[in-house]
């Protein structure tokens, strides 16, 4: 600009210098027209100008800014760098918006941002996904028209947000969600949220395991205080009684010492994220193994049958597949009345792998039970099971130990007609066993 008003500064002085020689030559008349001239050109070149700037103004983002001469030159260059700063500063603000909307899409929180009167401005696919929002149909709807719990409404209209919000009953009941508003900018709001419902299901899964627990362990625990305190009361021994006491006390001693047995083996399950090891079994061996065990548990009460591949082996744990299968034999044995039949087999299946199955012919199952059969205590007959000494904790090892494998259960029972409980393993870990062991078997 310094540089324009000594140009102009020049233009005058000889404007007046050529006015005066005018003057003195041709008479002050003249010269007085001469420069009015001049002016009414000046005027018209600023006029040009202006049209353009205001043409220009008038055109879509990204038109070319127009030249000019003399101050207009440098308005107009120094226009389009103003232009050229205001589209890098765009794009930068694009480009921080865009990794901003790619990390919070990454993200398994709701986002969701509010303007001043709680009207959704962007949300990203968790939040439609948790809140059921549309971005393109819901974009400057308030969220109370969405979410439309009086407690979530209530929270808004307190503004008292240092507490989280949980929203319960999400997504037509099945989700829990944590609500945290925070305030930012001119009264807009940034809503957070976080599915809890997979924590709030092991907190009660936690309550659930303490009262069962406490449960089991209470009658166990009152026997043996029973017949302690009758025994210690007694200042002349009964030896019948003192018999039958301590075959009771032992009775419950050996049920406690099982459950604190399956929890101990179901936690350590339950914290795996694999099988403990990664070696042949012979599937054949142990089944034939597991099937004198029962023989020996069922003390010829029933009926079993083995039904074996000698040539099928697995990968994985063997101690933990020992486990899983034992679970589902001693089940049968428990739930079958006397002279049932009992089949224990291991056989592929038809797209490579091998199935493990137990079929019975006890008393069966309702429909309405079976899929909750492997929670932790639940039972179909609780005084059958306390009195058959189960722990409510066999099943739920089962279904550890066989995703441990990538293995499937599947329960197939009906009243008083039997079961069958099958451990379904793919071909991956299915394998032909060695010559030698065939030979051997």
């Amino acid at each position: 600009m310094r540089g324009y008003w000594r140009g102009a500064a020049g233009w005058l002085v000889l404007w007046l210098v050529l006015t005066a020689v005018a003057s003195a030559a041709f008479g002050p008349v003249t010269a007085l027209a001469g420069l009015a001239a001049w002016l009414l050109l000046l005027h018209a070149r600023q006029l040009w100008h202006v049209d353009s700037l205001l043409r220009w103004l008038d055109q879509p983002p990204g038109t070319p800014v127009p030249h000019g001469s003399g101050i207009w030159a440098e308005a107009f260059s120094y226009l389009a760098r103003l232009v050229r700063r205001q589209r890098q500063n765009e794009a930068d603000l694009r480009s921080a918006l865009e990794r901003f909307q790619s990390a919070t899409a990454a993200m398994n929180e709701a986002v969701i941002i509010l303007d001043e009167l709680d009207r959704i401005e962007w949300c990203n696919p968790s939040a439609e996904h948790y809140f059921e929002i549309d971005a393109r149909r819901d974009i400057g709807r308030q969220l109370t028209y969405i979410v439309r719990q009086p407690q979530f409404v209530e929270y808004l209209d307190e503004q008292n947000f240092a507490d989280p919000f949980v929203l319960r009953g999400a997504r037509g009941g099945e989700t829990t969600l944590t609500v945290q508003l925070v305030p930012y900018g001119n009264q807009q709001k940034l809503v957070i949220s976080r599915d809890i419902t997979r924590w709030e299901r092991l907190e009660a899964m936690r309550r659930d395991l303490v009262a069962n627990v406490s449960h089991e362990l209470r009658t166990p625990i009152t026997v043996l205080a029973g017949y302690l305190e009758t025994l210690n009361e007694q200042e002349t021994p009964d030896p019948a009684f003192q018999k039958r006491a301590m075959e009771l006390m032992t009775q419950q001693t050996s049920r406690m010492q099982h459950l604190v047995e399956d929890l101990l083996t179901l936690s350590r399950l339950e914290n795996a994220r694999g099988p403990s090891a990664e070696q042949p079994v012979d599937v054949p061996r142990m089944v034939q193994g597991l099937h004198q065990e029962a023989t020996a548990l069922s003390a010829s009460r029933h009926q079993i049958v083995l039904d074996v591949d000698t040539e099928l082996w697995l990968t994985g744990a063997e101690g933990e597949l020992r486990s899983a299968f034992l679970n589902l034999v001693t089940n049968a044995i428990r739930y079958t009345p006397p002279k049932g039949r009992i089949t224990i087999r291991w056989r592929p299946t038809q797209d490579g792998g091998g199935a493990f199955s137990v079929t019975d012919t006890g008393i069966g199952i309702a429909p309405e039970h079976i899929p909750r059969l492997t929670e932790r205590f639940y039972r179909v007959d609780r005084s059958r099971s306390r009195e058959t000494g189960g722990t409510g904790l066999g099943l739920a090892i089962v279904k550890y130990a066989l995703s441990h494998h990538q293995a499937r259960m599947e329960i197939d029972s009906e009243p008083e007609q039997g079961s069958t409980f099958s451990a379904i393993f793919p071909a991956r870990r299915t394998f032909q066993a060695p010559v030698a062991a065939t030979a051997t078997a």
